[in-house]
This record gives structure tokens, C-alpha cells and sequence, in this order.
């Protein structure tokens, strides 16, 4: 890896590409043609994707996306395994040294924030996991739900909880113990000696679709994945994994088990994973705001201009120095 190079020297460092947005903006249509132009590969960079079996609801690249150019980290995690931003981010660099290796363009993809930004900026000295904290804020979540952990860290870091869904229970418990264990908000030691990824000059395109038209498109894919057959899928990994499995508590599954549960009828349960999902994009979108030097683009990754407009900015790039 190179370290601290100046300016010029960064131009000659092999390219990194970022393909960021929210949810539902097209983003694994954008990578895969970026990456089929230039002779890429695509490293996956969103958190349930990295687990098999959960198809339906994480809405994965097709046999044939994956068919047209190679993709990573999908499928290599079972549902029951804790997984976390450092997890990911070792992992995933690991990829990027490889593809770099065969001389191929690295496009990473996909919309969880924390886990992009473990793998590009780095992950602070955290302490080492205490797996009887762990055990015991599993148990609070199991019988008070993940909402009672988000309370519980939102008094430790509020800036932490910000940033961390309400149901991702495995970042809240990690969260947690890091504050408790540490004496110190992780939001602090994010700050602290984060080991930044050398080697790679980065690139980041980012969809921002409008809001009215994101919204329109996240409700009918809510119907579609229902209509596609989550609630069966559910069942399946429900009856497989049991309740616990991690991916369980994602949007889209987690309304399918409510439905499973007869907690909520059909259409609610429909209604609900949209809401979600909308409610998950705006939290995307605010996050990847404050990424550096992100190229914006103004609409969906598999629109035949927006495409052509980042092949264009992606071509520019490539040519330096």
C-alpha cells in the first residue's frame, strides 16, 4: 500500500470507484455498467447483501448483472453470524488489493453508510468485544425490542444513534459496548487515529434521484418484493435461521415477519416496508451529504444519461495524469 502520498503522486494510484445513494436510485444498474465499460469488478458494500439466502428483500444484483462482470461480498456470511463495520471493512479491502492486483477497476456499491466509511476512511482503535455485555443487551433487545438499545445509546451518543437505525440491533449493541467499555463516545474515537485506505485515488458518483420520484418508485418496489414473494421467503429463513437471524430485523422482513406473526394484516405490512423505506433513504441521504467530493448526479443509476454522464466523468478520471 502507498502511504501519504502528495498530490501529484496520487495521480498516478489506481482508481477506486464509489457508487453511493439511497435506496432504490439504481445504484447496482450504475455500478454494473461502469464496471462493464472499464473493465471492473463490483465489491458490494451493503450490509444484508453480505448474507445468503435473503434474496427478495435486499433486492441483489441478478444472475445477469453477475454474469456480465464479477461481483463480491455477496452471499458470504450465514445469518446467524454478527458482522460488523470492521468486519466489512477488512474484508473488503482485502478485495480491492486483489482486483487492483489484476489490474481491473474496483466499484464499490451500495448504501450502508457506516460500512463505507470503515472501508475508506478507516475504523478507530475500539475496544475488544465483551461477549457477557453482548449476551445481556440481546436479551434487552429480545424483550423490550432494538428501540429500547437506540434509547439506551442515544444516552451514551446521541451522534452515534443518529447514525444507526432504531432495528439494527447488532451496530447498537456494538455501539453500546465500545461506550460502556471504552468510558468514551464512539463517536469521539471515530475521530481518533482511523486507519484510512492508501493505495487508491477515489472516485464517488452519487444518484440523487427527485424525492417525488424515489418515493414513487420505493412504493411500488414495497408491492413488487411482496408480490415477488417475501412472505414466502420469510417463512422459509424464519423456519431456517429462526427469529434471531439477523437480516430478519431489515426492512421488508421485518414487516413480512410481522405479517407471519398476525401482528399486521397484508396491506399494512406493505404500507409499512414502503414507509421504511423511505424513511431509510432520507437517513442515507444526509449521511452520504457528507461525504468529500461526491460527483451528484440527478436521477436514477439506470437511466441511459445518467449513465453516460458518469461513464463521462469516470472516462476524465481515468485518464490522468
Amino acid at each position: 500500500m502507498v502511504s501519504s502520498a502528495d498530490p501529484a503522486d496520487s495521480r498516478t494510484l489506481p482508481l477506486l470507484v464509489v457508487v453511493l445513494g439511497p435506496t432504490g436510485s439504481g445504484k447496482t444498474a450504475l455500478s454494473v455498467a461502469l464496471a462493464e465499460q472499464f473493465g471492473g469488478e463490483v465489491v458490494n458494500c451493503d450490509s444484508v447483501a453480505l448474507y445468503r439466502d435473503f434474496e427478495i428483500g435486499t433486492a441483489k444484483p441478478s444472475a445477469s448483472d453477475r454474469a456480465r462482470v464479477p461481483h463480491h461480498l455477496l452471499d458470504v456470511y450465514v445469518p446467524d453470524e454478527d458482522v460488523t463495520a470492521g468486519d466489512y471493512a477488512r474484508r473488503a479491502r482485502l478485495v480491492l488489493q486483489e482486483i487492483a492486483a489484476r489490474q481491473r477497476l474496483p466499484v464499490v456499491v451500495g448504501g450502508t453508510g457506516l460500512y463505507l466509511r470503515a472501508l475508506i476512511e478507516g475504523l478507530f482503535a475500539g475496544p475488544q468485544r465483551c461477549e457477557d455485555l453482548r449476551n445481556r443487551l440481546r436479551s434487552r433487545a429480545q424483550a423490550k425490542g432494538s428501540t429500547y438499545l437506540h434509547k439506551v445509546l442515544h444516552r451514551l451518543d446521541a451522534s452515534a444513534a443518529q447514525n444507526i437505525h432504531a432495528n439494527d440491533t447488532p451496530k447498537l449493541i456494538r455501539a453500546i459496548e465500545v461506550c460502556l467499555t471504552s468510558k468514551k463516545e464512539m463517536s469521539t474515537m471515530w475521530e481518533e487515529g482511523r486507519n484510512r485506505l492508501e493505495g487508491f485515488r477515489v472516485l464517488r458518483i452519487g444518484l440523487n434521484p427527485e424525492r417525488k420520484d424515489l418515493y414513487a418508485h420505493l412504493n411500488q418496489r414495497a408491492q413488487q418484493m411482496f408480490a415477488s414473494g417475501l412472505v414466502e421467503e420469510t417463512r422459509a429463513l424464519r423456519a431456517k435461521y429462526g427469529d434471531a437471524a439477523r437480516p430478519l430485523s431489515a426492512m421488508g422482513y421485518k414487516q413480512a415477519l410481522q405479517f407471519l406473526r398476525g401482528e399486521v394484516d397484508l396491506n399494512t405490512a406493505i404500507t409499512s416496508a414502503a414507509q421504511a423505506h423511505r424513511n431509510y433513504a432520507k437517513r442515507q441521504m444526509t449521511w452520504f451529504r457528507r461525504e468529500p467530493d461526491v460527483h451528484w448526479l440527478p436521477g436514477f443509476g439506470n437511466d441511459v444519461e445518467i449513465q453516460k454522464r458518469a461513464l463521462s466523468i469516470l472516462k476524465s478520471q481515468s485518464a490522468q495524469p
